[in-house]
């Protein structure tokens, strides 16, 4: 599993913004196509500013949640409200630094790396899942995942089906057939002065997700949909 080391640029914006309030952009760089970006505030969104996407996923979860990649800890937070016991993980200093703040049991560890806990919900929205790097790394990822799951747990997820990208003005879609998927990209953030290492990140289309699960003797279903967007929940 490849494993993102950034220089922080995202811990930089959400410490920055947390005290100043400041709007500024975080610039997302990747190798397939233009730099796109992603506004500070975003990260700091309320739940009635949430999408109808990760309003369902909150309501989705139960028990003891982890809350994979939680950034600024708007969803940690809203669950904790809920009565939920909440593990938020990231790999951003200065984002566990900003959720601890807020008394978030946040911890500052890879999801590959976090063992010997369970949990009844994993939770990984902003397309979390998308840790897992590659298509081909997404087995195991979920055999990981499983293997930190209370008997019925679950766990929720969103992503994207990106082909949109590939397709050209006639509705036909082009592959560079020396990449393994078309999901697969390489990315790296920046902000202001801080920027991260290039690392792998996976957009995965709901049937290679079912086709990964499946293989990893996990089931997904998808529970919500909207235009290339979906929400997903996977059982063992």
């Amino acid at each position: 599993m490849d494993k993102f080391i950034p220089g922080d640029p995202i811990g930089a914006a959400i410490l920055e913004y947390a005290t100043k309030r400041k709007p500024a952009d975080i610039i997302v760089s990747s190798d397939i196509c233009e730099d796109d970006i992603i506004p500070v505030e975003v990260l700091f969104r309320t739940y009635d500013e949430m999408p109808e996407i990760e309003k369902i996923a909150l309501e989705k979860c139960t028990g003891r949640v982890l809350d994979v990649g939680a950034g600024a800890g708007v969803h940690a937070l809203e669950l904790m409200e809920n009565g939920h016991e909440v593990v938020a993980i990231d790999v951003s200093e200065g984002a566990v630094s900003h959720m601890r703040s807020k008394g978030i049991d946040a911890r500052m560890i890879s999801f590959e790396n976090l063992k010997d806990e369970k949990f009844d919900s994993i939770l990984m929205l902003m397309n979390g899942i998308g840790v897992a790097g590659k298509l081909s790394n997404l087995p195991s990822f979920l055999k990981h995942a499983a293997s930190i799951l209370n008997p019925g747990g679950k766990i929720i997820c969103d992503s994207s089906d990106i082909k949109y990208l590939y397709m050209d003005d006639e509705g036909y879609m082009w592959v560079n057939l020396n990449t393994e998927y078309y999901g697969n990209f390489r990315f790296q953030m920046k902000y202001k002065k801080e920027k991260s290492a290039w690392f792998n990140w996976l957009y995965v289309d709901f049937e290679s997700l079912f086709e990964a699960a499946k293989k990893s003797g996990l089931k997904a279903k998808r529970i919500e949909e909207a235009e290339d967007h979906y929400l997903a929940e996977i059982r063992i």
